[in-house]
């Protein structure tokens, strides 16, 4: 049996970007679903993380995930099975309140009984599979102990473990110890985005790019196989984020193929601007030629303090935890630098829910 693997699908990132929709539903239109029915995959399970805020869903997000994700599973009677993630949940202490709950539903009134809030142990042909949502702290007790006492030699989740990457550059450095899970031969887990893994336990990775952490990381969903156990990755050559490095010495850029940037958020470094009407031109076709989300125009020889506070913000691809800890190693003071980059970490991670 193979089992089709998504995780931090994330529906409704970027503030509900329609822009980010789009690109979403061009993954499931184009690879995800024309993959599972062209190999015959009637199983999936989904890591955690299925929206992206915790606390509400805008109502054209919600019918974009009925009828783009949910209804077409059904429709493919794809027996889907939803492990909580701690984006799915509405309170920090509890998985009882959830939007998986209230979004899912069979068509005929019925709420799907495979949305899971609490450790459960679910045979895969004949495969036990340890299934663990987001441990929370009414279940992180009962949660601790049935992970090690499962007799489950593969264990599936949205799990914060220790001493991986949680996205380019950044390792987590609290949650759970590894070797509690010494007893599993594999584990695969959603809820950190870059994909990662020690030999036992794999962080699957988004399936396609929401931050600009993303850009140049590999992305796509996996496969699971029951019999031989193996986890296979199915790439994804979509991206939405997207560099221009201009240098006029040595590209022609009024022949230059900006079709490849349609539909994209784009930084466009000036390495070498020799001739400023070309360069105007340039960015007027890329502004007039092609749908064109976004464009941050990063001067390399700019040198007030503003632009090159910007750029520096830029270059770090949108990723504010670098900036800020980067700015707390340069800042004078005698507080505990860790600590300081601790407590800003909580706050952007609340910030973020």
């Amino acid at each position: 049996m193979k089992i089709a693997l998504l995780n931090d699908t994330h529906f409704g990132c970027r503030n509900d970007s329609p822009h980010f929709m789009e690109y979403q539903n061009r993954f499931y239109d184009e690879l995800f679903f024309p993959y599972i029915k062209e190999n015959k995959i009637k199983h999936l399970v989904h890591l955690g993380d299925v929206v992206d805020r915790r606390k509400f869903i805008n109502y054209k997000i919600a019918h974009n995930f009925q009828e783009k994700f949910w209804k077409r599973l059904y429709d493919m009677r794809i027996d889907t099975h939803i492990i909580l993630g701690n984006h799915d949940t509405y309170y920090k202490n509890t998985n009882s309140v959830n939007a998986m709950k209230q979004l899912i539903t069979t068509f005929d009134g019925k709420i799907e009984p495979w949305i899971y809030e609490k450790p459960t142990t679910v045979t895969f042909g004949r495969l036990p599979i340890l299934l663990v949502p987001w441990i929370c702290d009414d279940i992180y007790d009962e949660s601790i102990k049935i992970i090690s006492e499962s007799q489950a030699q593969i264990c599936m989740g949205h799990l914060e473990v220790k001493g991986f990457e949680m996205h380019k550059g950044h390792f987590n450095d609290h949650g759970l110890e590894k070797n509690i899970f010494k007893r599993f031969e594999k584990v695969i887990s959603g809820h950190f985005h870059k994909k990662s893994d020690d030999g036992q336990i794999f962080y699957c990775g988004t399936q396609y790019q929401i931050t600009w952490n993303d850009y140049e990381c590999p992305k796509g969903f996996h496969v699971f196989d029951t019999e031989t156990r193996e986890l296979t990755r199915v790439p994804n050559p979509l991206t939405i984020f997207k560099k221009i490095y201009y240098d006029d010495k040595k590209t022609n850029y009024d022949k230059e193929d900006i079709s490849v940037y349609d539909k994209s958020f784009i930084k466009l470094f000036v390495v070498n601007k020799n001739n400023e009407e070309k360069f105007d031109k340039f960015v007027n076709r890329l502004h007039t030629e092609i749908d064109l989300h976004e464009i941050n125009i990063i001067d390399e020889d700019q040198s007030d303090i503003t632009a090159s506070v910007r750029e520096d913000i830029l270059d770090q691809g949108e990723d504010t935890l670098t900036f800020l800890g980067n700015y707390v190693e340069q800042i004078d003071t005698d507080l505990d630098r860790q600590k300081l980059k601790d407590f800003i970490n909580k706050l952007y991670k609340e910030a973020l829910e």
